[in-house]
């Protein structure tokens, strides 16, 4: 594992807890060796992130659409900083980029990249491990729709197990460097359609 790809909020929300989380991963990324591949804000969480990556001594890799660098949203301070055409565009490259996924607390941005890349593992599309980190209990709610969604069956159980949850970023990371993917059989058969 070389390259982590962490999505989170472009603004701090409300809970300081966030701000010292997104810090602590930063930092801790760069004590492990391993590179940062996230959006290339400069702005909330994201900026604290890649900030805090950089005054350990760490290597970021920020990919921005071109509509958002146009709006000075985009982190001028990076070593390697790659404009885009699209978000669609984006999310690839990051993809591709990392070994890795977590997410923080973050807005619809962040659900959604979290979602579509749970759902490519689903669908067999990347075997690299994906991850939630807790922050005072902020994804407790999307980790209750979700058991919901195995409930209604409309998600398996082993599908929902991919994504690894953990309040100490630490211990996610540990759990990264052990992952070894299942093979796991397409999530619905035609007979239960």
């Amino acid at each position: 594992m070389r390259r982590i790809c962490v999505f989170c909020g472009s603004s701090f929300g409300t809970n300081p807890a966030f701000r010292e989380a997104a810090r602590q991963v930063g930092a801790l990324l760069a004590r492990r060796g391993l590179e940062l591949v996230y959006g290339g804000g400069n702005v909330g969480l994201m900026g604290e992130l890649a900030n805090a990556t950089l005054e350990h001594g760490g290597h970021v890799i920020g990919v921005i659409p071109r509509s958002l660098a146009g709006r000075e949203l985009a982190h001028t301070g990076l070593p390697d900083l790659r404009i885009v055409e699209s978000m669609h565009e984006r999310k690839a490259m990051m993809a591709d980029l990392a070994d890795a996924f977590v997410a923080l607390p973050g807005g619809l941005g962040t659900l959604e990249e979290l979602c579509e890349i749970l759902t490519w593992a689903q669908l067999g599309f990347h075997s690299k491990p994906c991850g939630l980190l807790s922050v005072g209990d902020y994804f407790s709610g999307l980790l209750d729709f979700m058991q919901q969604t195995v409930k209604a069956g409309f998600l398996r159980a082993e599908h929902l197990q991919m994504l690894f949850v953990e309040a100490n970023p630490e211990l996610l990371l540990d759990r990264f460097e052990s992952y070894r993917p299942e093979q796991l059989e397409k999530w619905i058969t035609r007979d239960q359609t």
